[in-house]
């Protein structure tokens, strides 16, 4: 057995401590793993696969890994592949006595490492016919699924009772769907269920004293009931439509894959022989269908009990509002239980390497009644690493919301300045509870100079940069789109004056007849411009037409700035060269108006400065356009109003993942701030009814959309105390006593909506790895009274006020002001905004300046030009060698034959695919031979199933768009008069992963003849033995005969495959000149047998010398 510091001094990393060491080596089998904010679990987890692998317990290719965003999924997949290879290296492989073949499943495999969704997906196109669900079925975005829900709604003909708009039902229908997959409980579960409200409230008796009405209260809970039946039918509607489109939502696939997991056990025995190690990550925040799906796998003890490792925090759970449960620790042990029936083993890491001693003594008071709740599982104080430094920790209570941001933002400053004196750039990070305190908090920092990023406020689509190309995009379609006009013409790319506005707002009017100048073409009054100006920014048809109209005929240049005609005439072509291809694809749309407005090189700038994101949200935009998939219309027209409809239902699109950066200080909720962690974390707004929230908790009892808590998955019951709480009805005989349960309910649940706060804040104060800001005000908005210091920032100040305390307090208003201040302020706002500080006088500086090179002149003697310029020539010669620097993309160790393929086609644009890897337009490649392969392998008595990658058809050239009937048959009879109808194969779909060099090439070969044993001159080669030829049906054209060399590599891949397969099959080796490969075109009856096909030294020199160049791809970014 291989200690675990045996392995870390082989892989020449630091030694685990004797916590990690002891889930590192664990056995073998299920266990819970409680690791603390900050306390390594990703190192820990990729740790205990490398010493199962060492150990010999499993290969890397039987180890699974799910988690919950792509971006921990990449995470924690790269950490296990480095860990993996070292190990490879290492002498504990190389060395004498090391494991026969660890070294060489290392090389060849790798784990498999996706999200949960991902998983479940996968599990769903395998496993789905048991369901059944087709293998194909379209996954929907929100987006998508609202517009499928919203048209099944508004052809809804039953009555409803609601007065909701149809938007608001649409919304309603897809909350209650979601539940109801969250919890496995089908609409019939609803009508059936004994304890109906409506039921109960017409049947009960009245309480003593009560009249023989019910009382309103319980009258509304009735009707809350009548309306979820009403749901219940939308609901069915929506899945019957969803059936019939092929299509699942994500809440939809997930329950069919937990289905498919509980109710076909051969499921989990396949699963189980697949992956003999299962990583779990976050634990905490997985669903009831998820622990169904993952314990029907993994768990109940059946068949042979993979070594299962979930992490996870309970005091991390926050996600409860949207399916999570918190409950879902606590039953692990006893879903995952040993081989034996008893409870899978506990292990915890306590350790936090993030925080200060001071920040986690805080975090344990704040968690501490947490863990004091029977039976929820018990979890140990986190305690500091070794050394850490002392917290700064600062509270504050101030008597306005302004004060407090006054307050913040000096405080930050102060320390931005002091680590500038440093030499440092700190991270920094204010965590909000509510998105609508961002923008006040914001100003208040930059109004200290601090550069500043809004995460919390908006999705994707309130991305500056990604809002400036969907602007352009809908100027280029819409030419009425006036406030997208607007914005791009007074943004930061263009600039344009209020002056030039102007004069393009009566240029408008001109040309549109609709608003006559004054004499001489002149504005008169600030009014006239400001109305101008507000019909554009409304959107109005007029106007906004006109202004259009305006930009591509703008009228004398003598009207304008001699920039603003310059700027005016830009962007007017720049409209024009788009609109001409506007029939182009969104992802090439999207990718042109980034590079027509030139935001590559502005966020690459911005965030080389400190002060912005790099491509994150711009290549967020390029993945939604080439994943968009119109269900109604086509082309750019559809995709903006995809794009439209993702503002109110998805929220803007979801943003790509944030990271923190130095030099900015970014502003977002607690909620997004999981995972991540600051030097300086301020958490402001510690007020009641702020944080913690005083938002009355939802109920099935009040909410139509909630489901009834005793149907929930994760309820509260004698195995699971820590669960939902359910209204308790046992005694209730008459309604007085069933509003008073039902009362006593909602209170419960608030109390449980408390701790889920509480939890909240600890996420909050963990993320800070020196600097820890917490304050408050009494005075908070327009309220018309006091709120004052939540109970959160009350065991705050308790902490920090005793004999030993735990940080400073800076300010303590005790007492409010009598009346709120903020009633008596008045706000003003100027536009046009004045040009950002400095940025006149320096762009003057820059038309005076005198060229000159720091790098290659010697600097001044004295003064601050030689200052200037010693500054000047390290950056200068950093920006040279950033520039020269060319991106790597390495070339994946598994390869298709297609990919091989692409490598030689175009390896510039194979390598960007992989640089940026985003989904393939839906194609008609993906039909057009699909049906007839199916038929021939039928016809050929075939039953394999087809792997994605090698979808029948995926070469062809030029086929039609889809396959009629009439063509299938066409088809065929071409087939069956060709001379392959009438030999037996002696394989067919054969699939294959074979090494070649370092790499490993797969696919699938559609069919393999036995060739006479004659050669191609018909005279006998003297062995008995003719070899084979692979033949690969093609539905589509003849390619031109300059692609042929590119494309029979296909052929060579398959040649070679077919060689290592019957060698491996016959015992003996099997040259390439045994093996023959061809194309057939069905339709034309033609094949083409390319000569001489590459052998295995060329195809291996093309991976190492070259498009490829070995293991670099390409080193020109683009």
């Amino acid at each position: 057995m291989i200690e675990p510091d045996v392995i870390a001094d082989a892989l020449g990393i630091h030694r685990p401590t004797a916590e990690q060491a002891e889930v590192i080596s664990g056995p073998a089998e299920p266990t819970l793993v409680l690791a603390g904010a900050g306390a390594g679990k990703t190192e820990t987890m990729a740790a205990r696969v490398v010493w199962l692998v060492a150990n010999g317990y499993a290969r890397p290719g039987e180890i699974l890994g799910l988690t919950f965003t792509r971006k921990a999924a990449q995470q924690l997949s790269r950490r296990i592949r480095r860990r993996l290879d070292a190990l490879a290296r290492s002498p504990l492989c190389t060395g004498p006595g090391a494991a026969p073949g660890i070294a060489e499943a290392i090389r060849t495999e790798d784990p498999q490492i996706s999200t949960y969704h991902a998983f479940a997906g996968t599990l769903l196109g395998t496993y789905g016919l048991l369901v059944p669900v087709e293998p194909d079925a379209r996954l929907l975005t929100p987006t998508a699924a609202f517009q499928l829900a919203h048209d099944v709604v508004s052809r809804w003909e039953s009555p409803l009772t609601t007065g909701s708009t149809p938007g608001r039902v649409t919304r309603d229908v897809l909350t209650l769907a979601g539940q109801l997959s969250d919890h496995l409980v089908t609409t019939d579960d609803l009508r059936t269920d004994p304890d109906l409200m409506t039921t109960l409230v017409a049947t009960l008796p009245p309480g003593p004293r009560q009249r023989q009405a019910p009382t309103r209260w319980l009258q509304e809970t009735a009707d809350v009931q009548g309306h979820r039946d009403e749901l219940a039918d939308l609901v069915d509607a929506v899945a019957a439509r969803m059936r019939t489109e092929s299509a699942l939502d994500h809440g939809s696939q997930m329950a069919l894959s937990a289905t498919v997991a509980r109710d076909h056990p051969q499921v989990g025995q396949a699963e189980r022989r697949a992956f003999r190690v299962v990583l779990l990550d976050e634990y905490q925040d997985t669903g009831h269908s998820q622990r169904v799906l993952l314990s029907s796998l993994f768990g109940g003890g059946a068949g042979p009990v993979p070594a299962v490792t979930a992490v996870g925090d309970p005091m991390q759970s926050i996600y409860g509002w949207r399916g999570a449960s918190a409950s879902n620790l606590d039953r692990f042990r006893e879903d995952f239980p040993l081989a034996d029936g008893r409870r899978s083993h506990l292990r915890e890491l306590t350790t936090s390497w993030r925080n200060p001693p001071e920040v986690l003594t805080l975090a344990n008071r704040i968690t501490a009644p947490l863990r004091d709740r029977p039976g929820s599982i018990p979890v140990a104080e986190l305690r500091a690493r070794p050394g850490a430094e002392a917290a700064d920790l600062r509270v504050a209570v101030l008597d306005t919301a302004s004060d407090e941001r006054e307050w913040l933002a000096d405080a930050i400053a102060a320390r931005y300045s002091a680590a500038a004196r440093d030499g440092r750039t700190p991270t920094a990070a204010v965590l909000v509870r509510r998105n609508g305190d961002s923008a006040a908090i914001a100003a208040a920092l930059e109004s200290r100079g601090l550069a500043v990023e809004v995460v919390g406020v908006g999705g994707l689509l309130d991305v500056p940069e990604v809002a400036d190309v969907v602007a352009l995009l809908t100027v280029v379609s819409r030419p009425g789109a006036g406030p997208a006009l607007l914005r791009l013409l007074s943004g930061s790319r263009f600039s344009l004056g209020a002056a030039d506005l102007a004069a393009l707002a009566r240029r408008a009017s001109h040309l549109s007849l609709r608003r006559p100048a004054a004499p001489g073409g002149a504005v008169t009054a600030l009014d006239q411009l400001e109305d101008i100006l507000d019909g554009i920014a409304r959107g109005e048809e007029t106007d906004s037409a006109g202004l259009a109209d305006a930009l591509a005929d703008p009228g004398p240049a003598g009207g304008y700035s001699p920039d603003g005609a310059a700027r005016i005439s830009e962007l007017a072509g720049i409209i024009s060269g788009l609109r001409a291809r506007s029939s182009a694809p969104p992802a090439r749309l999207v990718a042109a108006a980034e590079q027509a407005l030139g935001l590559d090189a502005e966020v690459r700038l911005r965030q080389r400065a400190g002060v912005g994101e790099a491509r994150e949200q711009l290549d967020a935009l390029q993945e939604v356009a080439a994943g968009f998939r119109p269900d109604r219309g086509t082309g750019l027209e559809a995709f903006l109003s995809y794009l439209d409809l993702a503002r109110t239902v998805d929220g803007g699109l979801a943003r790509g993942e944030v990271a923190a950066t130095p030099g900015r200080v970014q502003i977002l909720t607690v909620h997004s701030a999981k995972g991540l962690e600051w030097e300086i974390v301020a958490v402001p707004h510690l007020a009641q009814g702020v944080f913690p929230s005083d938002q009355a908790p939802q109920t099935s009892v009040r909410t139509a959309t909630q489901l009834p808590e005793h149907l929930r998955g994760d309820r509260e019951s004698e195995d699971n105390p820590g669960g939902v709480p359910v209204p308790r009805l046992d005694d209730v005989t008459d309604r007085k006593l069933l509003q008073d349960a039902l009362e006593s309910h909602v209170k419960r649940v608030r109390r449980r909506s408390l701790d889920e706060d509480r939890r909240l804040f600890y996420v909050a104060v963990t993320r800070a790895e020196q600097t820890l800001l917490l304050s408050g005000s009494h005075w908070i908005g327009g309220a018309a009274t006091p709120k004052g210091p939540s109970e959160f920032l009350d065991e705050v100040l308790e902490a920090c006020g005793g004999d030993e305390p735990l940080g400073e307090i800076d300010h303590l208003v005790v007492t409010p002001s009598p009346t709120n201040p903020a009633t008596t302020t008045v706000v003003e706002a100027t536009w046009p905004r004045p040009a950002a500080p400095g940025r006149v006088a320096v762009a003057r500086a820059v038309d005076a300046a005198v060229p000159v090179d720091p790098e290659n002149e010697d600097p001044p003697e004295s003064g601050p030009a030689r200052r200037w310029h010693l500054a000047a020539a390290p950056l200068l010669a950093d920006a040279r060698r950033a520039a020269e620097q060319r991106d790597e993309v390495i070339l994946p160790r598994r390869l298709t034959a297609g990919q091989m393929v692409a490598l030689a086609s175009d390896p510039r644009e194979f390598a960007d695919r992989l640089r940026r890897p985003v989904p393939f337009r839906p194609d008609r490649f993906a039909r057009r031979g699909t049906r007839f392969h199916l038929w021939l392998e039928h016809r050929f008595g075939a039953t394999h199933l087809l792997d994605i990658d090698d979808l029948p058809g995926a070469g062809d050239q030029g086929a039609a768009d889809g396959l009629s009937e009439a063509d299938l048959t066409a088809l065929q009879e071409a087939f069956e008069a060709s001379r392959w109808a009438r030999m037996t194969p002696e394989a067919v779909e054969v699939p294959f992963e074979v090494g070649l060099g370092e790499h490993l090439l797969r696919g699938r070969m559609d069919a393999v003849f036995a060739v006479a044993d004659r050669d191609r001159d018909g005279d006998r080669d003297g062995d008995g033995d003719g070899g084979w030829i692979v033949v690969d049906w093609k539905t589509g054209r003849v390619p031109a005969e300059r692609d042929m060399p590119a494309v029979a590599l296909q052929l060579a891949v398959y040649r070679y495959a077919w060689a290592q397969i019957a060698t491996a099959r016959l015992g003996r080796p099997v040259g390439l000149d045994r093996v023959r490969a061809a194309f057939h075109y069905v339709r034309s009856g033609r094949m083409i047998e390319p000569a001489p096909l590459p052998d295995a030294d060329e195809l291996s020199r093309l991976l190492t010398d070259g498009p490829g160049r070995g293991r670099l791809l390409s080193r020109g970014g683009r």
